[in-house]
Order: C-alpha cells, then structure tokens, then sequence
C-alpha cells in the first residue's frame, strides 16, 4: 500500500517537476522563518531573564521610606530607617526565608599598585553573591560567615573595577586601599549582564563583610534589606510579614504601601515571563501565516493533480477502488510534499542557528538577539503546523478527487 502511494507521488513529481519544487521550497522558507523567529524569540527571551536575574536572583529588596498615613499620632511624611538589629529580628520571626542579608553602600576611593579609581562599596553578609549572581571566577571565593563574624578586612571586586586595579590580572591575593584601609582581595566576579542596577553595574563594585563596613564607617542605618524566599511562592507572604513587623517596631501603620520601598524581582520575573510569552506567540503567528501561504500552494498543486488524474481516478473506481482509498493517496501526497519541505527546512535552521552560536556575539549585539536556541516546544509546534497544513492541503483535494463520477471521468480528456 505505502509503496504503491509512494511510486504514484513520485510520478507526479516527475510531471509537475517545476509546481512541486518551488512548493517544496515555499515550505522549507516557512518551516524555517517559524524556527528561527522561534528561536531568536526564545534567545532573547533567556537573555532578558539573565539580565534581570544579574540583578537580582529571586529577591526582594526593602528599604525605608517616608510614612503617607499618620499613626497613633505620629506625623505624616516621617523618614524610616532600618538597623542592622532587624536583620537577625527578620531572621527569627519569618521562617519563609531563605537567605537575609544586610545592604551598606557608599563611595570609596580605591588604590592598588598600578591604579587609582573611584567606586560604589557595599557591606554585605554571607548568601548576597546567590542572591545577586556575583559568582567568583576560578581560584576566588565570595564573602563567608568567618569573615563576617571576624570583621575581616578583605574584599570582592567586579570584574571591570578588578581588571582596572590589576593591568596583568593577578588581583586575588593581592592588597588594595579602600579610603586609607589595607583590604585583601578574595574575589573577582565572573562576568555576567545585569540589566537592573542601583550605584552603577557590579562590574563596578566592591564588596566587603557588613560588619566590616560597620566597623570602618559606622553608618547610622541600613541602605537596604535583600531577601529571598525559600519558595517563590511565599513572595507575599514574606512581604506581608516584614511590613507588618518593620510597622510594629517602627510605629507606622501596616497597611501604609509608602513607608517601605519594594524592589521586587520575583514580580519583575513574573512580568518578564509574561512578555517573552506574548512575543513568543506573536513570533510564532508570523511564521504560522508563512507556512499557510506555503499550505496554499500544496493544495493547488493537488487540485491541479486531481484535475490531470481524474480519468486515472475514474478507472480506479469503476474495478472497485474504494473512497477511503483515493482520499488516502491525496492525502498522502500533500503530507509527503511538507514533510520533504520541513526536512530541509530544519536542517537549514539548524544549521542557520549553529552559524550564529559560532559568532560568539558580544556586547550591544549579543544584548539584542540574544543567543538563538532551537526548544523542542518550537519544534514540537513546528511540526504540529506541517502536519495541520499538510492535511488541510490534501483534503480537500481528495474529498474532491473521491466525488469523481467513473462514468464521467472517462470521457474526460
């Protein structure tokens, strides 16, 4: 049965040499403007969540605000302020959390013994690199417990700030001077995109144990608290709860939204998932009417099949040929016509997004396109449309090819 369906579409081939090619080619060219706006679409799509994710990785950070609301008498427009007590008073009284960590910043004069730079310098805790994705390059190490609990004087740099005091490279191990105080630096951050930033990129930062911070500058308050929950899912939760605490020991009403800052990038993830989806599905649109414009030409290349057959068909049916047959030969025929068309178009895709991937695209570029990547969810979709597509094309061909009249259909001509 298939070899004979198979030997029959090849005849047809040979005949309409020409119509089958360039139909062929118009569902390669679809086949692969899906996969490759899929693609790009799902590239740019991971490299906007890397670049918020360099931000900030599954976190919430809180800082005090001015009051909008007065409060057992306590005026309007009050400044609030945190210390570094509810740090450890968070710690205890929110079992959602995962990670806390204390965030002190200011300006700092930097000096190694090749340059001298300005800079942002925050005082962190232990937990801050998984929570901002500052990770060390080999042979480095981010701050731990024991340099925060021993107040020790050493010091994490930024990739770009460490390659400014250190020319050859060679910053780790190596001693610089933070405003006229001896640090040992510890670490230096991988490279990464950071498309949300406070001060300036990491790149850029140095970073040194809270209570080190503390001891050096004695700040009056925090900057800032990071948080990250145990689950997502806890998000408002762990919000509710540090209002309600931070309100009950700084005397502001709970519900006042204005006394306490939220940057929030679990939302921001949330969001962004939400968009990269609509583009995703917009991308996919485009590349789904480019394959039906491609469907269009395998039905008409069946029709005209149909038309040049129809005496063949009538013979066919009058020694007993049954419906069901003659449909499942058209039907055939147009699948077989998409699936040569995808084959060559996945390949050529492939091969299309693999050039790309061997560019190593940097800077403005890379931030725009992203880095191509072929899911099997694009592929899986592609193939669903080939397949819808090439039964829509043989259909209706067949149902009219199976309409034949044996008595008529021989004195066609």
């Amino acid at each position: 049965m298939i070899g004979n369906l198979v030997s029959e579409f090849l005849q047809d081939i040979r005949k309409q040499k020409l119509r089958t090619g360039l139909t062929i080619i118009a569902i390669c060219w679809g086949t692969i403007a899906v996969i490759t706006l899929l693609a790009f679409g799902e590239g740019l799509s991971q490299r906007m969540m890397e670049g918020l994710r360099g931000g900030g990785n599954q976190v919430m950070m809180f800082y005090g605000n001015q009051t909008s609301k007065s409060f057992e008498g306590l005026d309007v427009g009050r400044r609030i302020r945190f210390h570094e007590d509810d740090i450890e008073l968070l710690r205890r009284s929110v079992p959602e959390i995962e990670i806390v960590s204390a965030q002190y910043g200011r300006s700092v004069g930097l000096r190694s013994d090749f340059e001298n730079t300005n800079t942002h310098m925050e005082g962190v805790d232990a937990g801050f690199d998984e929570m901002r994705s500052m990770y060390p390059v080999a042979g480095g190490r981010f701050i731990n417990q024991r340099d925060v609990n021993e107040r020790r004087r050493v010091v994490f740099l930024g990739d770009e700030i460490a390659s400014q005091l250190f020319p050859e490279g060679d910053a780790v191990g190596s001693n610089i001077m933070i405003d006229n105080n001896t640090f040992t630096v510890i670490g230096v951050m991988q490279e990464k995109m950071q498309m949300a930033m406070s001060h300036g990129p990491d790149a850029r930062r140095a970073v040194i144990p809270h209570t080190t911070f503390r001891q050096i500058y004695n700040p009056g308050q925090l900057g800032s608290i990071l948080i990250r929950p145990a689950d997502p899912a806890y998000q408002q939760r762990v919000e509710s709860r540090v209002r309600e605490i931070m309100a009950r020991k700084y005397r502001f009403h709970a519900d006042d939204e204005q006394a306490i800052g939220v940057w929030d990038f679990i939302e921001a993830e949330r969001v962004q998932n939400q968009v990269s989806t609509g583009v995703k599905i917009f991308l996919f649109i485009v590349g789904f009417f480019t394959l039906l414009i491609a469907g269009v030409g395998v039905a008409n290349i069946m029709y005209v099949v149909v038309k040049e057959r129809t005496r063949e068909i009538g013979v066919k049916k009058a020694i007993g040929a049954k419906n069901k047959h003659i449909i499942s030969q058209f039907i055939f025929e147009a699948l077989f016509i998409c699936l040569i068309g995808g084959v060559i178009g996945v390949l050529f895709s492939a091969g299309l997004i693999l050039g790309v991937q061997s560019l190593n695209l940097e800077g403005d570029v890379a931030a725009f396109l992203g880095n191509p990547v072929i899911s099997l969810e694009s592929m899986a979709m592609t193939s669903g449309v080939l397949t819808v597509i090439g039964l829509a094309a043989g259909v209706f061909p067949a149902r009219r090819a199976a309409l034949v009249n044996p008595v008529e259909s021989l004195r066609y001509e």
